[in-house]
């Protein structure tokens, strides 16, 4: 953790672990909300491209924490590709993925797509729910796009955070849909900082 810490401090490129310290704190707004059965997370050490095992096994992890859902229940995944962190947000009700990549590239890249969708073949077949014929993919390109090539993850971080601070799930895909110029200010990435040490204080010191 200590290391960790002074990833944060100087705003150093983001590990796994500082993403699901992050997404237990957000988890404890979604309960002061009582938004817990509308939002989910998974842990991005289980789907990521490195050390996470093949597509198959990775497609598993997502399957079973989506055989979890509420009703209406969305699920965020952040994902490292290697060298970059994204997020996607899978509705499972509706086979629909929506893809946030804070350098705006168009749809996912690599084999993610192919294990996001195979998850959902998957998780279908569990609930014998007969589902799309193929999964509805919704590229948000009106993020605020980050700056240079060392903030991908803390700005996912933030993504997460401003769509569960919204309470209203309907809201981030027409907030994020197009193209505009919105951006995330330094002060808006070091409230999120400030928000993850304070709870680092209080659960782990």
């Amino acid at each position: 953790m200590g290391s960790d810490v002074r990833r944060l401090a100087s705003m150093r490129e983001v590990s796994g672990t500082c993403i699901v310290v992050y997404q237990r704190y957000l988890y404890e707004q979604l309960i002061a909300y009582k938004m817990v059965d509308m939002v989910a997370f998974i842990d991005p050490s289980l789907i990521g491209a490195s050390g996470s095992g093949n597509g198959t096994v990775r497609a598993q992890h997502i399957r079973d924490r989506l055989v979890t859902a509420k009703p209406g229940q969305m699920f965020m995944l952040p994902y490292n590709s290697g060298d970059h962190w994204m997020l996607t947000i899978v509705d499972p009700d509706q086979d629909t993925a929506y893809f946030l990549d804070p350098l705006k590239r168009r749809l996912p890249t690599g084999d993610w797509m192919s294990i996001v969708e195979t998850a959902l073949g998957m998780y279908n077949s569990e609930r014998k729910r007969k589902g799309r014929n193929s999964v509805m993919w919704k590229n948000l390109a009106g993020i605020p796009p980050q700056p240079s090539n060392k903030e991908c993850g803390y700005f996912i971080m933030r993504y997460m955070r401003d769509i569960i601070e919204d309470k209203d799930l309907s809201l981030f895909p027409v907030k994020w849909e197009r193209r505009d110029s919105s951006h995330y200010t330094q002060a808006d990435i070091d409230q999120m900082r400030n928000e993850w040490a304070k709870f680092v204080v209080k659960a782990y010191v």
